[in-house]
């Protein structure tokens, strides 16, 4: 019976299923849907929590095999949140094109930063030539 489970299993399947690159965009989108509704059942309200669940919809926008479904309720998700989009009308493309590439940069000296995102920030990094 489905009220037998406990919540904090639950949640901690809906996260498996979030991070497993076998399951499909919309289902990762239901699970990050049904984990915001169980979070305060589980108790998960910890800025830590939000700032993951936040992250997981920023990689959401930037992952290739998420439908555009999915894209458009993480951007309304962050924009929720207070997160833009866009750079700011008073920065030059060139000054966003520096912070950017500064933020790579800070990623390859982050510890709490994955090997694979350091991987990406390196290959980006070669790409524009500040590497």
């Amino acid at each position: 019976m489905a009220s037998d489970k406990d919540p904090a299993r639950v949640a901690a399947g809906l996260k498996a299923s979030i991070h497993n690159p076998n399951v499909s965009g919309e289902a990762k989108e239901r699970a990050a849907e049904r984990l915001e509704t169980m979070d305060g059942a589980v108790g998960h309200s910890s800025d830590t929590d939000s700032n993951r669940v936040l992250g997981g919809y920023k990689a959401t926008l930037s992952n290739s095999h998420t439908s555009e479904e999915a894209k458009t309720h993480a951007r309304e998700i962050l924009a929720a949140a207070g997160y833009t989009f866009e750079k700011g009308h008073d920065v030059s493309d060139e000054e966003h094109e520096t912070r950017v590439l500064a933020g790579y940069k800070a990623a390859l000296h982050n510890p709490r930063v994955s090997p694979e995102a350091k991987e990406h920030a390196k290959k980006v990094l070669k790409e524009h030539g500040s590497l």
